[in-house]
């Protein structure tokens, strides 16, 4: 079902709401095994009005999520991880000081990292290729397979599971990003997901629908992974999902001056949008 048939149960608030304070230890796998992470928090007080904002704050089964929308002829989709020659920025207040607010309408941390913030996975960013397509086996969310990329050049996007990029991209891409695992693919859940399971943390995650638009999805308190699947498989219509991280989960929003802070990120993806429709 698309964005604009979702259940008359949900409550529609055309702004994004600022996350709920928490304060969050665990990342937790979806294998139920969990690995320490710092906490998810706090928004800034500075409205940058330049930018028309692309989200929106939905109730799902009575779980609050903010809801993002790329649309191709509005929007463009980057990766960043650092300053050219530099350390990764580690945090979207870091991202927000170095770029120009005026085109970016929103960012999101996009992808699992090393200690040092560094891509684990496939990473793409301006066309190159800084991180090769990872299909080892592993412990962590990553590695519970299917996992996945969010990809894209110009105004066409798409999540694929690796196996699936690996037969059948052939030409690098400007921007992309490798992670997991997919919460959906090809339409089905993913085997190891039950429909609303007891693991519940902010997370994040990116899907791509027939119409070729990105939703962007973070939740502004504790979520399953089974929940924020189905929303946005069911409600907004994306068979392919996947998920970006949890715990860590942030959303920069200029338009609303919401800038979450909390454990350090790794890549982050932004949407800018075109000066003509601004």
């Amino acid at each position: 079902m698309k964005v604009t048939l979702l259940l008359p149960a949900l409550l529609l608030l055309f702004a994004c709401n600022e996350p709920i304070e928490g304060e969050p230890v665990t990342r937790t796998r979806i294998d139920g095994k969990a690995t320490p992470a710092g906490a998810v928090a706090s928004a800034d007080e500075t409205v940058s009005p330049q930018v028309q904002s692309a989200c929106r704050s939905i109730i799902f089964e009575n779980t609050p999520v903010t809801h993002c929308l790329a649309i191709p002829s509005r929007h463009r989709i980057a990766m960043d991880v650092g300053p050219a020659g530099g350390a990764p920025y580690r945090s979207l207040s870091a991202f927000a000081a170095a770029r120009e607010g005026s085109t970016v309408a929103f960012a999101m941390n996009a992808g699992m990292f090393d200690d040092e913030g560094q891509p684990i996975g496939y990473y793409v960013e301006d066309s190159e290729r800084l991180q090769t397509l990872n299909t080892a086996e592993g412990e962590g969310n990553f590695h519970l397979k299917p996992n996945g990329v969010f990809y894209g050049s110009g105004g066409e996007w798409a999540v694929t599971t690796t196996e699936d990029f690996l037969a059948n991209v052939q030409d690098r891409p400007e921007f992309g990003t490798q992670s997991g695992p997919m919460l959906v693919a090809g339409g089905k859940l993913h085997p190891d997901i039950a429909g609303d399971g007891d693991s519940r943390l902010i997370r994040n995650a990116v899907g791509v629908d027939d119409k070729g638009r990105a939703h962007f999805v973070i939740s502004n308190a504790p979520i399953s992974f089974g929940k924020l699947a189905r929303f946005m498989r069911d409600e907004l219509g994306t068979p392919n999902v996947l998920y970006l991280d949890g715990n860590v989960s942030q959303l920069w929003n200029p338009a609303t001056g919401r800038l979450d802070g909390g454990a350090p990120i790794g890549p982050i993806v932004y949407v800018t949008q075109n000066e003509e429709t601004q």
